[in-house]
């Protein structure tokens, strides 16, 4: 039975809507069969995307909808022409996403893992990046890439990448990163109706978090970022899995009287640079989150947004609690040191804040 429940909206004051309590892969999947419906120009391409479904020949029906389920169920109502398998070629299907796209149609792609980006990297960085720059303004590129990143699952060092950076380096790509049912559904339909090629990267560990989510559709501005908690002592920066780690860390904090204000930026690129320093020129402190490694990644690239826009607010270092320059590891005690967590974060900012 569904209850429907009416909550606030998430992303800050805003009617009431109503809605349902959603598990995160269940709010990605609706979308994209709302988006589906929405625009006959959106197909889905990808490696298991239909699965047994798309083998009509066969007389297999069933839909896998890739490793993560995805894409289940979408075949039965949008046939093989709009839900597409593809070869096991990254670089194939986001090449061909292209020219799709340049032709009108907007194509979305399941990568499966984030770390198989770089199999297509060429195509992201030598076209799908640069084609509407390069004539002129007079293409758009409407393409959304979706993959999931992150440690904490077992999936060792070559499926748990977290390097948001690396593509968000790139002008012409966005690349943003939701944390939870709310954000994904906002975050997917914005990307998917965007003119220019969208990454949206999917936390291993968010896939069966609950979540309130509106019935109706929404979208959520890409390159804006959001405040999850307020605080005046220290400022959180969290992405994807680490908003999440620093609403947990900041529980912590509360319960030994430290308030934390938490700001989840959901977007790479563009980076909502506005949200960060209002927070630092309030609390004067702050930590960054970031499961990526350490060197050039967004937690640097955030560090030195401050320290260039802020400094004579800040009252302290910038702190930056992140993994260890290193491959994922696939041994689970390892792995799970290698992520930060709630207790790192907490402890890093007592340190900051002279309490141990």
């Amino acid at each position: 039975m569904v209850i429907e429940v009416k909550q606030a909206n998430p992303m800050g004051p805003g009617i009431d809507a109503p809605g349902r309590e959603m598990r995160y892969r269940e709010a990605f999947n609706k979308t994209l069969r709302d988006e589906l419906r929405r625009d006959p120009n959106v197909f889905i391409m990808g490696e298991d995307v239909a699965g047994g479904a798309g083998r009509a020949h066969l007389g297999l029906v069933d839909s896998w909808g890739g490793p993560f389920a995805a894409t289940k169920g979408l075949i039965q109502e949008f046939g093989a022409r709009r839900i597409k398998d593809t070869p096991i070629s990254e670089a194939a299907m986001v090449g061909a996403a292209v020219g799709a796209a340049l032709t009108g149609t907007r194509p979305v792609i399941d990568l499966m893992y984030f770390d198989f980006a770089t199999v297509a990297f060429d195509q992201l960085l030598s076209n799908a990046a640069k084609s509407r720059y390069m004539f002129g303004g007079q293409t758009k590129i409407p393409i959304t890439l979706f993959a999931r990143s992150g440690a904490g699952s077992g999936h060792a060092a070559q499926h748990s990448e977290s390097f948001y950076s690396i593509i968000a380096h790139i002008p012409g790509l966005k690349v943003v990163a939701p944390s939870d049912a709310y954000t994904v559904r906002g975050l997917l339909a914005a990307a998917i109706r965007d003119d220019d090629p969208v990454i949206v990267c999917n936390h291993k560990k968010l896939m069966n978090l609950s979540g309130f989510v509106p019935d109706d559709s929404y979208t959520i501005e890409l390159g804006r970022g959001r405040r999850v908690r307020e605080g005046s002592d220290v400022t959180l920066v969290g992405m994807s899995w680490t908003t999440e780690v620093c609403k947990q860390a900041a529980d912590k904090l509360a319960a030994e009287g430290v308030s934390a204000d938490v700001i989840d930026i959901l977007s790479m690129s563009p980076l909502d640079e506005d949200i960060i320093l209002e927070s630092v020129k309030k609390t004067n402190k702050v930590v960054i989150v970031d499961e990526d490694t350490p060197r050039c990644s967004m937690a640097s690239e955030i560090a030195a947004v401050i320290a260039d826009k802020a400094f004579d607010f800040l009252d302290a270092p910038v702190k930056r609690v992140t993994g260890p320059h290193t491959p994922v590891p696939y041994s689970r005690p390892l792995e799970t040191a290698f992520i930060p967590d709630a207790a790192a974060v907490v402890g890093t900012t007592k340190r900051l804040l002279g309490l141990e």
